[in-house]
């Protein structure tokens, strides 16, 4: 645990030892009362002009006239829909700066008449689109989804007849029916008037899950607002529209995703990738194509050669083959029930450090289960289940009724065993009475079929049972400590024997949307891989921390005003999301905000949910990750689909992704290398000797090499326990310091080759030696680039050796027979070969020990740009901070130690005495 997270949790915990010592010094003035946590709802502020518009006689409704006006002024009740042209999207893939530079060289060569060029470079760049439009073609749109949440069809009051419409046609205003079952068709105001039109007390039972992360339903009366998408649980009632479309809450939602387009990270690290090494193609090529037209060289023969140098020296397929590795990897994650809708996801996934998680339906089951009890007396736990089915009304659609008899045919084996299922073995209800609001309770009169003893059995709201037993200060702290952990309870009586009018307390049953079983292990996995969980919920905060308690995370989770609260600056909210292990009570905004200020902060998050209120959050995220059994909204918003349940599945998709990642950094690193290297060479050899070698030896070598680096998608990977992170300064400067110790290779080669075995720049062999080293010695490196250890530590797949071995071999041959330029024999065949694998050693040792002295201190003092150093001064400061704490909580351990010490010799000698006196 963090040290900023200990001091949270410290002066939580000193708050609550305040508030116990208080309630202690109270208990002797006042009798014990039953705490109440007030239910933090939802709020819309409602404009003064919206709102006089909300006053409709609730027995009439609009005229058509006046609900035609307000169509016209607010719009239709629906959802602006975004598509996206499939044409324009498959035109995407061929935009970045690689693809420019590719797409340039492809018209010089038709401009050239270079046809096999034109050709090979067409094929590749759209084999390039096409992996990527394939792969993301079952991609859903977000917003078509949240359409499909809403309903269809609503009753309406309009002129003076209760009808029904579409629901588009909606305006605010619009005087609406809402009973139990009902999908609720715009954010409306209760009136506390029932459908058939009588004044009514009662209340609406709503489950909004879907829409806030509120784990349990929620009572809504009259003057409270019904949201759109929410259902109707129990109940029924009239109610005003206030909003409708998109600016609905619902519709805020479908907002903050249509305006999440911001570009990817992986294309940005691809884009910055190409940007480097399209400015040292052009800038060294360019001084070639100078110097060779200033030595008389005709324009198209000058351009011809520039040109091939270009396209054997540009990444021709790095997009090809880090889309061919990742659609490898998404095929992988599919197997184990991970499904990738946006490939460069998988890369991205690689690098989350932070993933925030919605708690109802993703950490938790999403459906109230019966915890442990408090029990009164010398009653059992089996007894009060017993009792509490009883009074639980058959078939009612009530989620707490459900759970009663859920759990009570689970653990009882006289109900597991019973032949009918209708009826209770030994007993008879005999009268119910179901729950109302007015009582707050059911009621049920059973029969004792062995004894004939009958007797009534009362279930309801704490406050209602322990009035109806007379009272009991047990039970209201029972309550209230159960209220402070955030579960729902319950109470349960029964009539004392001979007497049907006496009741005795059962005991407190207790409801909890309970962790997923997998849960809490796939949050220490996560933790263990450098993951930070962090739970982001609409629920209750007292709930929030209760279910983060039985997860083992940490119970740092701070109310959502924290994130908007004025008197706070930004740094100080983002630092607020960094040490919290979550946030409650948060809207569809407030996910999506802190997904936002993380990133910020230069963090890669995931973000996992199921529900309408995740979705603009998934759509944010780095990585969205969409769990089993979510809405059409959620999994069209998001980037990933687990279709296991439970979240265990992510850490196999971040093991995945981190194998994958491994071998595109591999393979980026080999290919940086390599056109450092090739590119230093033949500027330097052009300009010194005025050497080139043949245009069909340069693209062989371009065509082979790559051919064969495409198998690196299916090599043995080493899984980091860290997020992976490009780290480009590293990888840039690595690729600069193998690139030139191969080209000193390279001049090793031609000058050995020309002055010491007397081969002039004119025969045709050294062009065959120099395109035999070119096209193994940097190609062996690529079992270096493997890993950042000795290439041992982990040896390649045969796959992959033998791919990249065979592709040696059969150059070495083509070499040594000379099938395209003169022979040379065994001796440099194999020569040339043993050369580049002994140097391989040496590229490796050179390698480790890079990696090994690294750190971000030293590219900030490379390439000291304003936010390295900015981010370097950051990190001491929170090093020193994080020393200091740390300094503070040991000096604390110390006290409280030699506080336990004292007191047990004080114990100890007390004792003594007392030996000592007896």
């Amino acid at each position: 645990m963090s040290s900023e997270k200990k001091q949270y949790e410290t002066e939580e915990i000193v708050e609550e030892t305040y508030t116990t010592q208080e309630e202690v010094g109270e208990k002797h003035e006042k009798p014990v009362e039953l705490i109440e946590h007030a239910h933090v709802e939802v709020t819309e502020d409602i404009p003064p002009e919206l709102e006089a518009l909300l006053h409709t006689d609730p027995s009439s409704g609009l005229t058509t006239e006046e609900a035609n006006k307000r169509l016209t002024e607010f719009g239709r009740n629906e959802l602006a829909e975004v598509k996206t042209n499939p044409i324009l999207k498959f035109l995407s893939y061929f935009t970045g700066a690689i693809a420019y530079l590719i797409e340039l060289s492809c018209v010089f060569a038709g401009i050239l008449q270079h046809w096999l060029d034109f050709a090979v470079i067409l094929t590749l760049l759209f084999v390039n689109a096409l992996i990527g439009f394939i792969e993301e073609a079952r991609a859903e749109n977000a917003l078509d989804a949240l359409k499909n949440t809403l309903a269809l069809k609503a009753k309406v009051w309009r002129d003076g007849q209760f009808i029904e419409l579409d629901v588009a046609e909606l305006v605010p205003g619009d005087v609406i029916g809402l009973r139990l079952g009902d999908i609720i068709p715009a954010d409306a105001r209760l009136l506390g008037i029932s459908v058939t039109g009588g004044e009514t007390e009662g209340t609406l039972s709503i489950d909004q899950s879907a829409l806030t992360g509120e784990s349990l339903p929620v009572e809504k009366k009259k003057g409270d607002t019904v949201y759109s998408s929410s259902i109707v649980k129990q109940g029924q009632m009239l109610a005003v529209v206030t909003k409708t479309g998109s600016n609905t809450f619902i519709g805020r939602a479908a907002n903050l995703i249509s305006i999440t387009v911001e570009q990817g990270h992986f294309q940005k690290i691809v884009n910055a990738i190409g940007n480097f090494l399209i400015l040292i193609t052009v800038v060294l090529v360019g001084i070639i194509f100078i110097y060779q037209m200033v030595n008389h060289g005709t324009f198209l023969e000058v351009l011809g050669h520039v040109l091939v140098l270009t396209i054997a020296a540009i990444p021709v397929g790095l997009p090809t083959v880090l889309s061919v590795t990742m659609a490898v990897g998404a095929k992988q994650l599919a197997a184990k029930k991970v499904i990738v809708k946006r490939l460069t996801a998988v890369e991205e996934m690689a690098s989350v450090s932070i993933l925030c998680s919605d708690k109802t339906g993703t950490l938790t089951l999403n459906e109230l289960t019966f915890d442990e009890p408090y029990l009164a007396g010398s009653y059992t736990k089996d007894e009060i289940l017993l009792y509490s089915y009883l009074s639980a009304e058959p078939g009612a659609n009530d989620p707490i009724e459900s759970a009663i008899r859920n759990a009570a045919e689970t653990d009882l084996e006289i109900l597991k065993t019973r032949p009918n299922k209708f009826e209770i073995p030994g007993y008879k209800v005999t009268a119910f009475v179901p729950f109302n609001p007015t009582t707050k309770m059911t009621n049920a009169t059973v029969a004792n079929l062995e004894t004939n003893e009958v007797f009534k059995v009362a279930k309801g709201a704490p406050q209602v049972i322990i009035k109806l037993v007379g009272g009991d200060d047990n039970a209201v702290r029972a309550v209230n400590e159960l209220a402070a952990r955030g579960l729902r309870a319950l109470g349960v009586a029964r009539t004392v024997p001979g007497n049907l009018e006496k009741y005795e307390l059962i005991g407190m049953i207790s409801l909890l949307d309970p962790p997923r079983p997998d849960s809490a292990e796939t949050i220490r996995r996560c933790n263990s891989y450098g993951v930070e969980v962090k739970m982001v919920t609409g629920d209750q905060l007292i709930i929030a921390k209760e279910v983060a308690h039985r997860l083992g995370m940490s119970r740092v989770i701070l109310d959502a005003n924290h994130l908007v609260d004025p008197n706070k600056s930004e740094e100080e909210v983002t630092q607020h999301c960094e040490r919290a292990d979550g946030f409650a009570q948060v809207i569809p905004e407030h996910k999506y905000r802190v997904v936002e200020l993380l990133q910020k902060r230069g963090l890669l998050v995931g973000m996992t949910g199921d529900g309408v209120n995740d979705a603009p959050a998934l759509k944010k995220a780095n990585v969205g990750i969409a769990v089993h059994g979510c809405t059409d909204a959620a999994r069209s918003a998001a980037d990933i689909v687990l279709l296991a349940p439970g979240l265990s599945t992510i850490v196999d998709g971040i093991t995945t992704s981190r194998a994958i990642f491994q071998r595109m950094r591999s393979y980026a690193l080999y290919r940086i290398t390599s056109t450092v290297h090739f590119l230093i060479f033949f500027f330097c050899i052009t300009l010194i000797e005025n050497w080139q070698m043949d245009a069909i030896l340069l693209i062989l070598i371009t065509l082979l090499n790559d051919a064969a680096t495409l198998v690196i998608a299916v090599d043995n990977a080493k899984i980091s326990h860290r997020p992976d992170k490009w780290r480009l300064g590293q990888l840039i400067t690595l690729s600069l310091v193998l690139g030139c110790l191969l080209t000193a290779a390279s001049f090793a080669h031609f000058y050995i080759a020309k002055d010491v075995f007397n081969i002039p720049k004119t025969d045709g062999r050294l062009g065959t030696i120099m395109y035999l080293h070119i096209s193994s010695c940097p190609h062996f490196v690529i079992f270096s680039t493997r890993l950042s250890g000795y290439f041992w530590e982990n040896l390649p797949s045969p796959t992959f050796f033998v791919a990249v071995m065979g592709t040696q071999v059969f150059t070495m041959f083509i070499c040594i027979y000379g099938v395209l330029s003169p022979a040379v024999g065994w001796g440099w065949g194999v020569g040339v070969i043993g050369v580049s694998l002994g140097y391989f050693f040496v590229l490796d040792f050179v390698k480790v020990n890079l990696f090994k002295y690294w750190s971000f201190e030293m590219t900030a003092k490379v390439w000291p740009s304003p936010s390295r150093k900015r981010k370097l001064r950051n990190r001491k400061a929170d090093a020193h901070q994080r020393k200091r704490v740390l300094a503070n909580f040991a000096k604390v351990r110390k006290v409280v130690l030699m506080s336990k010490v004292i007191l047990a010799f004080r114990h100890a000698t007390r004792s003594d005495k007392k030996a000592l006196t007896s």
